[in-house]
């Protein structure tokens, strides 16, 4: 049984730092694709960036250049390092995960989920 457990979120102000991890267990494929979402109050759930299995990346044009996903060596831990954090990056952010090939940008594409982090950025 595939669990994914998020940690690191907390208050920051604008222009500050977080680095999210993401530890996943039960998860022993070699071909998969991690992701980071959010969601904001009375929004929908919006994609933030994706790591295959091939270590390759993708990302919402709204935190290009400024989120870095990446992943442990030992593969069990998927991080989100978010820079220059603004007010309208405030959300619960989760990691999802999915085995296969595919990398796709929408939640309901993602099968394992994990609780939940929440991200503060005050002006």
């Amino acid at each position: 049984q595939v669990q994914l457990q998020e940690s690191g979120g907390a208050s920051v102000q604008s222009g500050g730092s977080l680095r999210l991890s993401c530890a996943a267990s039960g998860f022993p494929y070699s071909a998969y694709c991690l992701a980071w979402f959010r969601q904001a109050p009375g929004r929908e759930r919006e994609w933030v960036a994706t790591f295959h299995s091939s270590r390759s990346t993708s990302y919402a044009d709204s935190v290009k250049g400024r989120f870095t996903i990446s992943q442990d060596n030992a593969k069990d831990t998927l991080y989100l390092q978010m820079n220059s954090l603004k007010p309208e990056d405030t959300a619960m952010y989760y990691c999802a995960a999915r085995a296969g090939p595919l990398c796709i940008n929408r939640p309901d594409f993602y099968r394992d989920w994990g609780q939940g982090t929440q991200v503060t950025v005050s002006s």
